[in-house]
């Protein structure tokens, strides 16, 4: 099988990329990347083409789509204060981007390509229930919400009009080697690890009681890469996390254990756009990998913290 992985030099794309080239299954991978956030490096030692180029290039996107068995959208426009400043220019990689995608495949004649999509926890908003299930309504408080969940919209309405195969992940706060932190929009993880390493204190916009679940990228990568195999579809949206809850308050100690060393904070004013509980319901994830089991948090963190120690700060990824 041929597998096109757009945003496939990013953090989550080069860590899928490297997943697949090792299964019998996959005979080639091709990843697409325009390296606006992605770099070629994460890709060294990888056995998949790169093509540096956007999912707003129809053309380009049309003739590698035409070649591929299986398409895995992960290519995006991430963060959601950088949407927050500049919502037109998520809206146009996040969903025009997603639509030429699925274009591209629709496109193709005889049997079409799978498509996974990336959509993200964003879309919930603020729900206050203890799990997010799949069933909830959609209420994002971020244009980058908005934009994800246009995405995953446009990825189910595809399989429903015109009969395409897809499976729309929803993926929560994933971490994990090859995660940039030298950037504005850094996710937390890679910031925490950048000050630690700079002997800096730790950021927390808010109060620091704000919980996320937290998803190792090597299980993220596992399961895409086992819904290539078997080509897995679904009907609605499906959480790709697995339940658990943890505060940036408990990060932060968890990450000082890790590195043996207690970590100062430093408490800065919420952002907008922020959403205080992200924890998934993973009954769906489970229900189509049963097989499945994630990487504990203490146990990601020390080999992303390995892998931290030995990269350049700030490289991108």
């Amino acid at each position: 099988m041929r597998v096109l992985v757009t945003g496939g030099a990013g953090f989550i794309g080069a860590n899928l990329c490297r997943a697949l080239a090792a299964r019998p299954d996959v005979d080639h991978v091709t990843a697409l990347d325009d390296l606006s956030t992605g770099s070629a490096a994460n890709l060294d030692g990888v056995p998949a083409r790169l093509v540096e180029g956007s999912i707003l290039d129809r053309e380009l996107l049309g003739h590698l789509v035409s070649r591929a068995g299986a398409v895995v959208h992960l290519a995006a426009r991430p963060s959601v204060p950088r949407s927050v400043r500049d919502p037109m220019a998520s809206h146009t990689v996040n969903a025009t981007g997603t639509l030429n995608v699925l274009e591209a495949c629709r496109a193709v004649p005889g049997t079409r390509p799978h498509v996974i999509c990336a959509s993200s926890s964003s879309v919930y908003g603020d729900i206050a229930v203890p799990h997010k299930s799949e069933d909830l309504p959609a209420r994002p408080l971020s244009p980058y919400g908005a934009s994800k969940l246009a995405a995953e919209s446009y990825t189910l309405a595809y399989a429903s009009s015109y009969g395409l195969p897809v499976l729309a992940f929803r993926f929560f706060n994933v971490y994990g080697p090859l995660q940039a932190a030298g950037h504005p929009y850094a996710a937390v993880i890679p910031v925490f690890l950048a000050r630690a390493v700079a002997g800096e204190p730790l950021p927390i916009h808010g109060d620091g009681t704000q919980a996320r679940d937290f998803t190792y990228v090597g299980s993220v990568a596992a399961v895409l890469a086992d819904a290539v195999s078997r080509r897995v579809t679904s009907t609605g949206p499906v959480n790709l996390a697995f339940g658990t809850r943890v505060t940036l308050i408990e990060l932060a100690g968890l990450l000082g254990r890790v590195l043996g060393r207690p970590l100062g904070t430093e408490f800065l004013p919420p952002r907008t756009g922020d959403i205080r509980e992200s924890r998934a319901s993973p009954r769906r994830l489970l229900g189509l990998f049963p097989g499945v089991r994630p990487v504990p948090l203490e146990e990601g963190l020390r080999a992303t913290a390995e892998w931290f120690a030995t990269a350049p700060l700030g490289a991108p990824g």
